[in-house]
This record gives C-alpha cells, structure tokens and sequence, in this order.
C-alpha cells in the first residue's frame, strides 16, 4: 500500500487538510494599527493589537467541517488501495469537497474583508494555501491512479 506513489499523496492531502483546520486562513489589519482581524477554519475574530482583546467572533463551523471530511475521505480513499476504480471516484467526490472549502474559505474572507476594511485587501496564510496544495496533490494522485489502473488493463491484455 504505501510503496505506491499515490498513497504518499493521498496522505499528504490528508495532512494539508487537517492543517487547513489548525493554521489561520486570512489574516487583515486596519489602516490604523489598532485592529485585526483574522479568520480559521473554525472562526473568524476581531481583536484589539495592542491588548489582545477579542472583539468580537462568528463562526465559520462549515469550512472546518468539509476541511476534516476531506482529509476523512482521503484517508478512507488512502485505504482503497485493491480497488482502484473506488479510489479514483472517492477521489474525485474529494475534489470537489475540496473545491468546495477553497471557495467557501475566499467567499468567507471576502465578506468580512466588506464588512472590516474594503479598501485594503488582506493576505491569505498558511490554512488558505494548504487548501489549495491539497487539491493539487489529489490530482496528482488520481493520475498515478489512472497510470496503475492503465499498466494493469495492458498486463491483462498480454495474457
């Protein structure tokens, strides 16, 4: 199972994921230096710089959720390794809970980017990045998964 170069990406995917869930996403601070706001897979949080105070928080529960029922699902498709074609449908249903936490993850930080400070942006951190690193290693996977199911199509063929 784990010499195969697509379980050492399905277990990457699920490493990103779940640090999708720990790292903060976006992080913006107003004009003045006195405020910051930053956002995680769980919350998003306005504090005061200087003393640390929360302002205040919402919650953003659902990106956190798809963030750890990806890394579920990449796990589970990790453990698929006899049956390819299951790997590469499990693979395919992560791609878009994936693409489903990217989206929800910019569409989350460009609302409080409104209702914060709309005339400068903020910058996207570490858990936004993860995201996108794991959706890009689950492609890879499915094409060594493709390229496996291939080579053992043509064996089958010799025989």
């Amino acid at each position: 199972m784990i010499q195969r170069v697509q379980s050492v990406f399905l277990l990457l995917v699920a490493i990103a994921m779940v640090t999708s869930t720990v790292a903060p996403i976006w992080v913006q601070v107003d004009p003045m230096q006195t405020q910051s706001m930053e956002m995680t897979a769980w919350y998003t949080t306005v504090k005061d710089i200087p003393e640390e105070n929360i302002i205040s928080e919402t919650g953003n529960i659902y990106i956190g959720i798809l963030a750890l029922l990806a890394a579920a699902i990449a796990i589970f498709s990790l453990l698929q390794y006899k049956n390819r074609k299951k790997q590469l449908l499990l693979n395919m249903i992560n791609a878009l809970l994936m693409g489903l936490t990217l989206g929800a993850a910019v569409y989350t930080s460009y609302k409080a980017n409104e209702n914060f400070n709309p005339a400068v942006g903020g910058a996207f951190l570490i858990g936004f990045y993860s995201i996108v690193f794991g959706l890009i290693l689950n492609l890879v996977a499915n094409r060594f998964i493709k390229k496996d199911e291939m080579l053992i199509r043509s064996v089958d063929r010799i025989r």
